[in-house]
C-alpha cells in the first residue's frame, strides 16, 4: 500500500467509534471495570505495555495515533509522547544508565545537547560529540560501555547530511543502538528501518500536525523488547500527551502527503532562485546539487522537506536585521513544519564542541509555508535589496 493511502486509512476503525470517521478525543483519568476480577487482574495481561488501566497511560486518541505512526514508518510500534523534546529525552534514557556512553552527533537539536551536558551528566552518563561527515568512521569512537549512537540528518540548523546506513552497521557490530531523529524528512522521505535504524523520533509538532497549534513528540521502535525499554521509562515518569492533541495530531497526518509534497516543490522553487541572488553565499539544502550531502541524501532520501538554511554574503548584523524586519510573508519563530513560512536566526558556532563553523557567524533558518512560491520569492527579494542599506 502506498503512503498517500495509508495515511488515509491507518488506525481508522468507524466501527469501533460509532461509525465517526476520525477517532473521537477520549479525555478520562479514571477506567472503570465491571467486576472485581477484571480490576484485580487489570496489570496481568500480555498487552500491558500499550493498556490504558488510568489516564496517565495514554487514551484511545493517543493508541490510535501511535499505530498509524508506526504503520507510516514502518515501524513495530510507537508511543506518544507530550513534546517533540521529550521524545527525545525519553528514547536516549530509556537505552542508558550510570557508567554508559553516548555518541551525539554534533549538529543536533540544540535542546537534545542540553540534556546529555546537563541530565546525562548527572546520571552518570558520559557523552561524546562526533563528526556529522564521519560515517563508519565512528567505529573509531565505539567504546564498550557505548550503548546509543544518536543520528539526525540533515543537522538541525546547518544541514549537514550522515550516512545512516554506515553509522548504523558500525553502532551495531559495537553493540549500541541506533537512535534518529527524523523529523525534517517525515517517514514520507525517509524510512529510518529499511537503513538501520533502532529508534525513529519525531517531533510531531512539525510535519505531522502541520498548523502550529500543538506540542507532541513521537517514538517508534523497531521491534517488541525496544518498545518496551521505552514505555517502561515512559510509564515510570508519568510521560503522556494530550488526547486533544493527539486527536489534532492524527487530523493533520490524514494530509501529510499533500502538505509536504507541495512544500517540497515550493522549497524547491525558492532555493534554487537563493541559489542564483548575488547577495547568497551558499543556500543549505541537500536537495541542490551543489550541497555537499546532495549525494547521500539522492541515495537515501525520497524527498526534501521545507526546511533549509541560507549563508549571506554579509556577517553585518545590522544589515541582516534590516532585511529580516522587512519580511511580510516569513514570519520570525522557532518552529517549522506549519502551513506558514517561518523565519529563525542562529550562530552555528555557539552550537557545536566536536567540529568548527568556520562560515558566515549567521545562519538564516527558511521553512516554505503553503504560500505561493512566486509571493514567498517577491518577499524575499524585496527582503534581500535591504543588505545594500
Amino acid at each position: 500500500m502506498k503512503d498517500e493511502t495509508l495515511l488515509s486509512h491507518a488506525a481508522h476503525d468507524p466501527e469501533t467509534h460509532g461509525g465517526a470517521v476520525n477517532v473521537p478525543v477520549y479525555r478520562t483519568s479514571t477506567i472503570l471495570y465491571p467486576d472485581y476480577a477484571s480490576y484485580r487482574d487489570r496489570f496481568d495481561r500480555d498487552d500491558l505495555h500499550d493498556a490504558i488501566t488510568y489516564g496517565a497511560r495514554g487514551s484511545r486518541s493517543s493508541q490510535a495515533l501511535a499505530e498509524a505512526v508506526a504503520q507510516i514508518e514502518g515501524g513495530h510500534k510507537a508511543a506518544i509522547t507530550s513534546t517533540g523534546l521529550s521524545a527525545v529525552t525519553m528514547a536516549i534514557a530509556a537505552f542508558v544508565g550510570q557508567g554508559d556512553h553516548v555518541l551525539m552527533v554534533d549538529t543536533v537539536y540544540s535542546p537534545t545537547r542540553n540534556f546529555c551536558d546537563h541530565v546525562l551528566t548527572r546520571w552518570g552518563v558520559e557523552t561524546t560529540y562526533y563528526d556529522p561527515t564521519l560515517g563508519a568512521g565512528i567505529a573509531d569512537l565505539m567504546r564498550k560501555n557505548t550503548r546509543v549512537v544518536f543520528v539526525e540528518a540533515p543537522g538541525s540548523m546547518t544541514f549537514e547530511m550522515q550516512d545512516i546506513p554506515a553509522i548504523a552497521q558500525a553502532a551495531h557490530a559495537g553493540g549500541a543502538a541506533v537512535l534518529m531523529d527524523n523529523t525534517w524528512a517525515s517517514p514520507l522521505f525517509f524510512k529510518p528501518f529499511t537503513h538501520g535504524v533502532d529508534v525513529s523520533i519525531q517531533a510531531g509538532t512539525k510535519y505531522i500536525s502541520g498548523h502550529s497549534d500543538l506540542v507532541l513528540g513521537t517514538i517508534t521502535s523497531k521491534d517488541e523488547e525496544t518498545h518496551r525499554k521505552v514505555k517502561d521509562l515512559m510509564l515510570a515518569l508519568g510521560e503522556v500527551a494530550s488526547p486533544d492533541d493527539c486527536f489534532l495530531a492524527l487530523r493533520g497526518l490524514r494530509t501529510l502527503a499533500a502538505r509536504l509534497h507541495r512544500q517540497q516543490d515550493s522549497a524547491l522553487q525558492v532555493t534554487r532562485w537563493l541559489a542564483e541572488r548575488p547577495e547568497v553565499k551558499r543556500v543549505l539544502y541537500p536537495a541542490l546539487p551543489s550541497d555537499p550531502g546532495h549525494e547521500l541524501w539522492k541515495r537515501d532520501f525520497l524527498g526534501a522537506s521545507s526546511l533549509f538554511g541560507l549563508i549571506l554574503h554579509t556577517s553585518d548584523e545590522a544589515a541582516l536585521e534590516r532585511m529580516i524586519n522587512a519580511l511580510r510573508l516569513f514570519l520570525i519563530g522557532s518552529s517549522w513544519g506549519g502551513y506558514e513560512s517561518l523565519l529563525s536566526i542562529s550562530r552555528p558556532s555557539d552550537m557545536r564542541t566536536a567540529t568548527t563553523w568556520n562560515e558566515s557567524p549567521w545562519v538564516v533558518r527558511l521553512h516554505v509555508g503553503l504560500e505561493d512560491p512566486g509571493d514567498l520569492i517577491a518577499d524575499l527579494e524585496q527582503g534581500l535589496r535591504q543588505l545594500a542599506g
